[in-house]
């Protein structure tokens, strides 16, 4: 990875992590990582990292209300989160384990922060495997500098590979300079999976969307859904084809609507009659307050330029989706799943 790759790693990794909870040293945290020759892909549940007794860890804990969250993230592998990447297993190059994010979330800040500016523009020539489970990466040396030529002396290279660390196996992040001025190395312990255990991580069955709605970047929810969170443990969002969505919270003191106008309704490719039908329709869904801020965390911990848009998905009485689109779009998107509660018909109609 080059430096620029670490920070998008990072970049990706922060929000899951505050979703997730963990840090505490178990591997369990509800956070799984499919590796395969093109594609890396996370899967998480919300809170599944949070200690029973319900404190938090001394590295960071979930954010509160995340527990039933759903999370999925698809990034392409080469060229895309990482410069160079291999893969080798002997279950058609897959590779399945469990992680605890935010002990790879502190890693990766700990290198970027190691890294500092010097690397940032190095894309020079690098060499060997970034991920391998077989007996080369159990065998290789903990410091991938004795292992890669460089093109300058001041060249700077990360890799992230699979290999066991005092009989376990780990995550390990390597940073090392040509020059040997600089040589650092993290290791995470994992569990690894048999890859026919994916089946049990990938994202919810739902339905089709009733409506979905894109959102451009200056339009953010977070910071409406924090104010009315404070106020009311449950959102009601009230949504339309028509580009039209509604966040509301009713009580005996007060009742406040917040419109969001001229947004850009997200049409399949359907019959006529389908699509005329689907732009006059509605959907009203009610929220955990706590539940649709955890899964809004991505606005405040990724950088601008890491996301192009956003589109949130209603799907009546079933869920509630945010479908993240990372920038560029080619490089994939974070999905995440809120449950909500049932509302009657008589309910909708007050």
């Amino acid at each position: 990875l080059a430096t620029e790759h670490v920070q998008l790693l990072h970049n990706v990794i922060v929000p899951i992590s505050r979703l997730t909870g963990g840090g505490g040293g178990s591997i369990g945290s509800g956070t799984t990582i499919y590796l395969d020759p093109e594609n890396l892909r996370i899967s998480s549940r919300g809170g599944a990292g949070s200690r029973v007794d319900g404190g938090t860890s001394q590295l960071g804990g979930a954010e509160q209300g995340a527990e039933g969250i759903a999370c999925f993230a698809e990034l392409i592998a080469m060229n895309g989160i990482f410069l160079e990447h291999k893969i080798e297993s002997i279950a058609n190059n897959v590779i399945v384990f469990d992680v605890d994010l935010v002990q790879l979330r502190t890693a990766l800040a700990a290198t970027l922060q190691s890294l500092g500016g010097s690397g940032g523009g190095d894309s020079g020539a690098r060499s060997g495997p970034l991920h391998n489970s077989g007996e080369d990466a159990r065998n290789s040396s903990f410091s991938s500098r004795n292992n890669t030529s460089y093109s300058s002396s001041s060249s700077i290279l990360v890799v992230m590979k699979l290999a066991k660390r005092g009989g376990l196996p780990c995550l390990c992040l390597d940073t090392s300079c040509a020059n040997g001025s600089l040589d650092v190395h993290h290791a995470i312990p994992v569990r690894i999976l048999r890859a026919e255990e994916w089946q049990h991580h990938l994202p919810p069955l739902v339905n089709a969307p009733d409506v979905q709605l894109e959102f451009q970047l200056d339009r953010p929810l977070k910071a409406v859904i924090e104010r009315l969170k404070n106020i009311s443990p449950h959102i009601y969002v009230d949504g339309s084809m028509a580009g039209e969505l509604v966040l509301r919270v009713e009580n005996d003191a007060v009742n406040i609507r917040t419109f969001y106008d001229k947004l850009i309704p997200r049409i399949d490719d359907q019959s006529e009659q389908m699509q005329q039908s689907q732009e006059t329709a509605r959907c009203t869904l009610k929220v955990d307050s706590k539940k649709l801020l955890a899964s809004l965390q991505w606005q405040s911990a990724m950088s601008r330029g890491s996301v192009s848009s956003y589109i949130v998905c209603m799907i009546e009485n079933e869920m509630m989706v945010v479908h993240v689109v990372l920038n560029p779009e080619d490089l994939g998107f974070i999905t995440y799943y809120i449950p909500v509660h049932y509302i009657s018909h008589d309910d909708m109609m007050d």
